[in-house]
């Protein structure tokens, strides 16, 4: 059962504190005899983000909003993550220069690492930004940078511009060492993830180039990157060199050749409709009348837990088979339908908690597997003990690559809170250990109720989804269909613990937003629920609106994904 979610939030008074602190660092210039425009790709004209990188993949080259010419730089801002993109140059020692350029955004930044920026808000038009510096009497690079604010939403920048002069010639021309140890940590049919060793330079390494056939397919700063936008079924051989601020680029690592899986569409090819039933807890109706009623045939079965020693059962209290829930399931199935057990949840005896090793935790989940002879798990990551617990996260996760690999064709779900923008703090932090683990995680589904969103609910719903599938765009490399694909939705029918009202209506234009994107999963908690008794409050066996019977399950039962 689940309950009001604490969530972390930024505050905007540290937002402007900081922006009072670097703008009380900033220095007034005498004048310099400037230059061409430092920069390359200043507009981002070439179609791609090289030689600029961006924090969390976050950044990419749109042909809208722009300032001038045909492209301009978007940011994808999300609650843990400014976006921030930025490009090293040479410069010469105690020299002056100005940075400028055009910006659009909430609270968008301008400015040079250790040294000064500026920032504005103008969401709807850009804004020329502007500010000068000067360099240490020892300088030879600068790192230039924008970026937006933490849940502030997307950001655009374009005509960004460095005026001052060019490195001084005979600098740095030693080349770094050319990174090691360059692998597969993950793939589907439209992208490969890659990570390396780092590379060594006498002044400091500030990018690697992804190559493949020849050609420059992306640029990072980290050791790792998910390379997108690749066909089904085909074998691509990567290599990758490290590149310095003086524009030196090492030798090219040892290659790696990676088939992507097969199939097409940009996704996984699993669509479901699953709304939640429980059948320990409110008044649980007989989901044949339920099916016969609204044509559902998927239904998530809450909650396996822990009973002792890592063992799973039925609400940590009923055994796996002989019960009732082992009823349902049967009479579920003889209807031509099948189920999802859902591991975790908000409170009880969680087995992500309790299991002492990702192994154990697989070998509890395989019971389950076993018992029923499943085709899709889901864990439902929530709380303090399992979902803001980074080593319970990590623990579930490699589990659930264990349970994946041993059973072909089962399909993994997991679970989790967000806010009205997108994944919180931990939300992405699950998101980018799926990714660094290589779990192959096929649906993460969002809970969009419960945080405080206020009264739009489908609103709140989309931009929720939306700010997780820019999430899993800037982590895997995946293009929107492909993110899309690996999104699901789990809202609360009628009246959530905060009092937040989803009715029918709005369910409807949820289910419909979620067909219109092709999305993997929609469930709501839960069946038992989906019932009238309006004024009746937060309770287990009704929704505590006015509404017909089942007429929730109805609706998600019109879900194709």
């Amino acid at each position: 059962m689940r309950f009001t979610f604490g969530r972390s939030r930024r505050r905007l008074l540290a937002l402007l504190g900081s922006a009072a602190l670097a703008l009380g660092g900033a220095v007034a210039l005498p004048g310099t005899a400037h230059a061409a425009n430092l920069l390359t790709n200043p507009g981002f004209e070439s179609g791609g983000l090289s030689p600029w990188t961006c924090t969390g993949n976050l950044g990419s080259v749109v042909a809208s909003p722009v300032h001038g010419g045909a492209q301009a730089l978007q940011g994808a801002v999300t609650s843990s993550d400014n976006a921030q993109c930025g490009q090293t140059v040479a410069v010469q020692p105690n020299t002056a220069y100005t940075l400028s350029g055009w910006v659009r955004g909430s609270y968008v930044y301008l400015g040079v690492n250790g040294g000064a920026s500026t920032w504005t808000s103008s969401p709807s038009a850009y804004t020329r930004l502007s500010v000068s510096f000067t360099t240490g009497a020892a300088q030879t690079s600068a790192t230039i940078y924008v970026h937006g604010w933490y849940a502030q939403g997307t950001y655009h920048a374009d005509d960004i511009s460095l005026d001052g002069p060019g490195g001084p010639g005979g600098g740095d021309t030693r080349a770094p060492t050319a990174p090691g140890g360059l692998t597969s940590t993950g793939k589907t049919s439209t992208s490969v993830s890659l990570k390396w060793n780092a590379a060594s330079d006498d002044v400091g390494v500030t990018a690697y180039d992804v190559y493949s056939a020849g050609s420059r397919v992306l640029s990072v700063s980290g050791t790792s990157a998910t390379v997108g936008g690749l066909s089904p079924g085909t074998a691509y051989t990567f290599t990758v060199k490290a590149r310095d601020a003086a524009g030196n680029t090492s030798p090219a690592s040892g290659s790696v050749t990676v088939t992507t899986d097969t199939g097409g569409g940009g996704g996984t090819g699993f669509r479901q409709a699953a709304p939640y039933l429980y059948e320990g807890w409110g008044d649980p109706p007989d989901p044949g009348t339920v099916m016969s009623a609204t044509g559902v045939k998927w239904f998530t079965m809450a909650f396996v837990l822990d009973s002792g020693g890592c063992t799973p059962a039925w609400d940590g209290s009923r055994a796996l088979t002989g019960g009732v829930d082992q009823t349902a399931i049967s009479r579920i199935r003889s209807a031509g339908g099948d189920v999802v057990p859902s591991f975790g949840g908000w409170q009880g005896s969680k087995l992500g908690a309790n299991c002492s090793s990702a192994s154990a935790l697989a070998g509890a989940i395989q019971k389950v597997v076993d018992a029923y002879g499943l085709k899709a798990v889901d864990f439902d990551i929530e709380n303090t003990d399992e979902f803001e617990n980074e080593a319970v996260q990590t623990r579930i996760l490699t589990a659930l690559k264990t349970v994946r690999a041993a059973n072909p064709g089962l399909r993994t779900i997991v679970t989790f809170g967000t806010s009205t923008t997108g994944p919180t703090y931990y939300g992405n932090r699950l998101i980018e250990q799926a990714q660094s683990l290589g779990a192959n995680i096929d649906v993460f589904t969002i809970m969009p109720f419960d945080f405080g969103g206020g009264p739009d609910m489908y609103g709140n719903t989309v931009n929720a989804a939306e700010g997780l599938k820019n999430k899993l765009k800037s982590a895997f490399g995946w293009d929107d269909a492909t993110a899309y694909a690996h999104i699901g939705i789990s809202g609360m029918n009628g009246l959530s613990d905060q009092q937040e009202t989803t009715t029918p209506a709005i369910w409807t234009q949820i289910r419909d937003w979620s067909n219109a994107h092709h999305i993997a999963r929609l469930a709501f908690w839960a069946v038992n629920r989906d019932r009238p008794c309006a004024g009746g409050g937060v309770v287990s066996n009704c929704s505590g609106i006015d509404q017909s019977t089942w007429q929730f399950t109805s609706i998600t039962a019109g879900f194709t994904g």
